[in-house]
């Protein structure tokens, strides 16, 4: 009975009315493919023996494979021989995380720690710390919701900054003539920005440069953005993974806390502790008292919530281990500084095959004299194009080379490339 009347009451479509239909979607257009991913897909589709993928900004061993950091290793099988659950982390994360997080970028004497007085919540790895602390500005920052960004400067901050709502402006950064730090285009830009304004920093290792202001540079930047009753919000992805140091990388930050800035901060451990699909990072907020640090933890809690209720747990406890394991952390510290160390090596011989193997007539002293994962070489787009084609060396198109896709097996090749892509 049931099927014979489904057979009289519903007839097949028409062609007619096939084509009437149009899809409530039908007006969304095709988005440009990601920058970054798509330099990998086109890698992927290279048959040739010699491709290099430079264009992924995560850490390769000499062997060019993920590297998988042995406290890391270690502290995962600490955390199976507890037999822990899987239980709810609180809105704003695991405590041991967030301590020993707040820890590591401000110091372990930091008074902002000593007197109570951060707020911290842990977020989805750097992206969403950022995120977070956009949100945060745009709720509750009192001034006009402006904000600066290097330029150039990593590109997921444009659309995380315009889709909380801020509006974003870019201030100079990158010298083109002698490829490092514009620091007098800086400071005017930052002298002329309307009072009040927020300005976004890379603590170390900018993205996409490798160009660092010096310590004295960093005092400069300092006191204009006081001067000027700016509000800094530091992005540090890279502590430890620049210098090899950990101090040493979280300098202007510190600096900055320490002259009275109430800064605010997005901290990666994706690089550091090569956690990426791990996605661990905290936001930060500097307070003036513990009062205030009540204050906005209630509200760091109110944009969490609806946004992803509360951040996974098992790579804050990976980094919770590692960071509170003396043994542990010093084993880290000692990787994080071979990564580190890796990567400078990679430069120095990048430098010396194009000046002394292949004779290059060009400066290439901004290989050695940047820092971090990333070489801005100052190959233009088509020079860029032609290494892929001719070469099969992947790189996005602002020249942007990933060190840590560089061997030792590989760096001579690169040398010779780069050196005929760019010797007319």
């Amino acid at each position: 009975m049931l099927s014979s009347i489904a057979r009289t009451t519903f007839k097949p479509t028409t062609r007619i009315a096939s084509r009437a239909f149009v899809s409530t979607w039908n007006a969304v257009p095709q988005g440009p493919p990601d920058a970054i991913l798509g330099v990998t897909e086109a890698y992927k589709k290279d048959t040739s023996p010699n491709k290099m993928n430079l264009g992924v900004g995560a850490y390769r061993d000499d062997g060019g494979k993920p590297f998988v950091l042995n406290a890391v290793k270690k502290a995962e099988q600490y955390m199976i021989g507890q037999n822990m659950d899987k239980e709810y982390a609180g809105i704003t994360g695991v405590p041991s995380f967030t301590k020993a997080a707040g820890a590591l970028a401000y110091g372990d004497d930091s008074s902002v720690i000593s007197e109570n007085r951060l707020a911290i919540a842990q977020s989805i790895s750097g992206t969403g710390a950022l995120r977070v602390g956009a949100e945060f500005l745009n709720a509750w920052y009192p001034h006009a919701k402006n904000i600066v960004v290097p330029n150039p400067t990593w590109g997921n901050h444009i659309p995380i900054m315009k889709n909380a709502g801020l509006s974003l402006e870019k201030y100079t950064y990158f010298d083109k003539s002698t490829n490092g730090l514009n620091i007098d285009g800086m400071l005017e830009d930052l002298h002329k920005a309307p009072k009040n304004t927020v300005v976004l920093l890379h603590a170390c290792a900018h993205n996409p440069t490798g160009v660092d202001p010096t310590k004295e540079q960093w005092d400069q930047i300092s006191q204009v953005i006081k001067e000027r009753g700016h509000f800094p919000f530091f992005d540090m992805a890279y502590q430890g993974f620049a210098s090899g140091d950990c101090t040493r990388d979280a300098y202007a930050l510190r600096k900055f806390v320490a002259e009275g800035h109430q800064v605010i901060l997005a901290q990666s451990f994706a690089k550091n502790m090569g956690l990426y699909g791990e996605r661990v990072g905290s936001f930060s907020v500097v307070c003036a008292d513990a009062e205030e640090k009540s204050r906005i933890d209630s509200q760091l809690k109110i944009i969490i919530r609806p946004m992803y209720s509360n951040p996974p747990i098992h790579g804050a406890h990976i980094v919770s281990t590692v960071l509170n394991t003396p043994e542990l952390k010093q084993e880290w510290l000692g990787e994080v500084k071979h990564m580190a160390d890796r990567i400078i090596s990679m430069r120095t011989k990048l430098r010396n095959h194009l000046e002394n193997d292949f004779g290059s007539k060009k400066s290439w002293n901004h290989i050695t004299d940047q820092i971090g994962m990333f070489c801005y070489s100052g190959m233009t787009p088509q020079q860029v194009e032609k290494i892929k084609s001719d070469w099969h060396v992947y790189l996005t198109q602002d020249g942007r080379i990933s060190m840590a896709g560089i061997s030792s097996s590989n760096v001579k090749y690169l040398a010779e490339a780069i050196h005929n892509v760019t010797k007319d």
